[in-house]
């Protein structure tokens, strides 16, 4: 007698497309991909939008799965995802924090009218845009690049984490750089 794996049995039905089979693969992993997330991400709402991408991810890779071992594969697609975005968020915070400090950094080089003019434009630009962004992004920005306060006084003055402070000095810079790039347009 051959005895027939349960995740064989979803695996066939998942694989004829049955929402039903997917929704309780979903129920059934959701908790274990967004632990496996959590503990590299360490952002709760970050965690959940990757964890939807593990789940279609899952889903359009599943004809070519071999089906045994399904929780190690779901393992390994999520730590993949989830090591993507925060090799990606990285690069991504580089690339924006690089261009905000070239832009609200004062030119030590610029002496001419002109030049400290269009500088003094730029900040301006820039502490206007920082004035537009949610209070609770803007106050950080501030802290951060107009104040010239570490991630530690940011914290410890706004009474969240360092964690926190990271995340939403992340977010701000994002939102800072679409909006900035919206005016170029």
């Amino acid at each position: 007698m051959v005895k027939v794996c349960p995740d064989d049995l979803r695996i066939e039905s998942l694989l004829a497309r049955n929402p039903q089979a997917f929704e309780e693969l979903i129920n059934q992993y959701k908790a274990y991909v967004f632990a496996i997330i959590l503990r590299i991400v360490s952002d709760p709402e970050e965690a959940q939008d990757i964890a939807q991408e593990v789940f279609l991810q899952l889903y359009r890779s599943l004809p070519e799965h071999q089906p045994d071992h399904l929780k190690a594969w779901i393992g390994r697609v999520t730590t993949n995802k989830a090591i993507d975005w925060k090799r990606q968020r990285t690069r991504q915070l580089a690339v924006v924090e690089s261009d905000v400090e070239k832009r609200a950094a004062p030119a030590e080089m610029e002496t001419s009218p002109v030049q400290i003019l269009l500088q003094e434009e730029r900040e301006s630009a820039i502490k206007e845009l920082c004035r537009g962004l949610p209070p609770r992004y803007s106050r950080v920005v501030s802290k951060y690049y107009f104040e010239n306060k570490s991630y530690q006084e940011i914290a410890r003055e706004e009474g969240i984490s360092l964690k926190t402070v990271e995340s939403r000095l992340y977010r701000a810079r994002r939102l800072l750089r679409e909006r900035w790039e919206e005016g170029a347009e």
